[in-house]
């Protein structure tokens, strides 16, 4: 029978009768279906498999089209489509009011299936189609509401996201250098040239510092949209090609330090300035960059494993977060300041266990998902050589994490309540994301414990850095719950005076050059008279000969110069 309906749905779709919502209740019953095939095969323990097609030959370097499938792509596309499904029984809801409802869904998915391109991608041409495929899309859908700050949003993620792509145009070199495009089997020839390229690169990506700047604009986006982009797509997109590299080769020392000063600072950043943020969406923005920079961090270890377990976690319980936070923007009808949201949660019980239990998740508490990564990765952090600053700024990173989370606990379920008007949301259907979510925030951790052990470490930490670790935790959580106004300051509202550069010095300056390059081709007069100017000046600078006959000099510069070339 489910069968039966569900071909129907498809008829439907095919011939373009179907309603409107029945098309996300279609997608997330394709996506949940696709999923738990998924973590079937990746349960059935079936050994790696590639296969590809030859495309092209370039002397002695063949490209081809390769999809590569193992245990680490079968476990993160079922994580993205997952979490997918949720996202679009949500925006079901969310976006049931919207004129465009079909663009949106289809940009969405095209979104999702661009990032299971980069997942399976087993050679260079498939990881550009899906790279270049992200970058795209989430351009679509940052400016999906047309107004002059999505515009602005979306254009300055398009030129940080474009720098990445440069980059990995850039490393094709080392790919005709070894012969063949297949990702993940390099040469040592040329390889840190290589893992430099392809490691700042992921750093554009996830948003790490100093490319920062991109990821709390993409807040301009819909809320379905910032779930899906914040938990296991765009932002991790870099890292996920960073731990595949590294699950076969080893990365530099040079590289490894590179990751910890950049994770290190931008989980730092992130936990300041989620601090000082009164806006929800922006907060939980910010927790996302604290916690990619914890990956980063772990990537810097030379700990693949444990940046991949933390990823996988820190996607259930964020994508659950967001969408409870789009909940609350239902709720109140769009209010965002949870200075106005005061003990919100009250009036929806289930919204409020949601909550906390996302919360608790991002907090580490024992025996949840994110407990068995992040609390591995600071036992490895302590038991690795490396040096004082960036020991102490992930601790105090780590710490500024229990700070925002409770300071926004407090206030969106304990304080005044406020007299906003309340939405009441439909019966049981409304809740099945939150419930699927909440379940695998819950016990992800503890499955990946039974499927694979090897990421467990026995390690005996000195009683005084177990201390330390102890009074940071504490601390966290009492200035957490007794701090709840803060006043802000420039360096945290420009995110350490990113935002003014970016915006500023390059993104306004590029865009005016390309203003001006495109005049000069569309207008031949613009460029004809450009061209007088600086003739003119050249002229009045003696630049150019003048009725003297003075250019002798101009003559032997030229002569010295050919003379050097020939």
């Amino acid at each position: 029978m489910f069968v039966i309906y569900y071909l129907k749905g498809v008829g439907h779709l095919l011939l373009g009768k179907m309603h409107k919502q029945r098309l996300t209740t279609l997608l997330f019953i394709s996506s949940i279906v696709v999923s738990f095939t998924s973590i079937y095969y990746l349960a059935k323990g079936m050994y790696p498999m590639s296969v590809g097609m030859s495309i092209s030959e370039l002397s002695t370097c063949t490209f081809s089209a390769s999809v590569l499938i193992d245990k680490v792509s079968l476990a993160f596309s079922s994580t993205v489509t997952l979490i997918s499904a949720c996202v679009f029984m949500f925006s079901r809801h969310y976006m049931q009011g919207d004129p465009h409802y079909w663009r949106f869904t289809w940009i969405l998915l095209s979104f999702v299936l661009s990032m299971n391109f980069l997942i399976y991608a087993g050679s260079l041409l498939m990881m550009l189609i899906g790279w270049d495929g992200l970058g795209i899309t989430s351009f679509l859908l940052i400016v999906y509401y047309q107004s002059g700050s999505s515009w602005h949003a979306g254009f300055l993620t398009l030129l940080i996201n474009r720098l990445g792509d440069i980059l990995i145009m850039t490393s094709m070199y080392f790919f005709v250098l070894v012969g063949f495009s297949l990702l993940f089997n390099y040469s040592n020839e040329g390889l840190p040239a290589f893992a430099y390229l392809l490691g700042v690169a992921s750093l554009t990506k996830s948003a790490q510092y100093p490319f920062s700047v991109w990821l709390p604009a993409a807040m301009a986006a819909p809320t379905p949209v910032s779930a899906l982009v914040h938990s296991s797509t765009l932002v991790t997109a870099g890292i996920y090609i960073m731990i595949r590299f590294m699950l076969t080769m080893d990365i530099p020392y040079s590289v490894a330090s590179l990751f910890l000063f950049c994770g290190g600072i931008t989980s730092l950043m992130g936990g300041v300035c989620a601090f000082y943020e009164n806006d929800i969406k922006k907060i939980v923005a910010y927790s996302t960059l604290s916690q990619l920079g914890i990956m980063v961090f772990s990537l810097g270890l030379n700990a693949p494993s444990y940046a991949l377990l933390h990823l996988f976690t820190h996607a259930m319980f964020k994508a659950m977060l967001f969408l409870v936070a789009g909940a609350m923007l239902m709720a109140s009808f769009g209010v965002q300041d949870i200075r106005l949201l005061g003990s919100i949660t009250q009036s929806y019980p289930l919204l409020m266990v949601f909550f906390n239990m996302s919360t608790l998740c991002l907090l580490g508490l024992p025996f949840l998902s994110a407990y068995y990564s992040k609390h591995a990765i600071i036992t490895l952090m302590w038991g690795n050589k490396i040096n004082f600053i960036s020991l102490m700024v992930m601790l105090v990173a780590i710490t500024m994490t229990s700070m925002y989370m409770l300071r926004t606990l407090k206030v969106i379920n304990w304080t005044t309540k406020s007299h906003i008007i309340k939405y009441k949301f439909e019966a049981w259907l409304f809740y099945i994301p939150y419930v699927v979510l909440f379940m695998w925030s819950m016990v992800l951790g503890w499955l990946f414990e039974l499927l694979d052990n090897t990421y467990i470490i026995n390690m005996v930490l000195p009683s005084s850095r177990e201390l330390i670790m102890l009074l940071g935790l504490v601390g966290g959580v009492t200035a957490g719950l007794m701090v709840i106004k803060r006043h802000s300051s420039l360096l945290v509202v420009n995110m350490f005076y990113m935002s003014p550069f970016w915006s500023n010095v390059v993104f306004n300056k590029v865009s005016i050059h390309i203003h001006k390059m495109e005049l000069g081709w569309i207008e031949p007069n613009y460029l004809a008279t450009t061209m007088l100017k600086y003739a003119t000046m050249l002229h009045q600078r003696q630049w150019w000969p003048s009725r003297t006959m003075n250019y002798w000099q101009y003559v032997s510069c030229l002569a010295i110069l050919m003379y050097w070339l020939y």
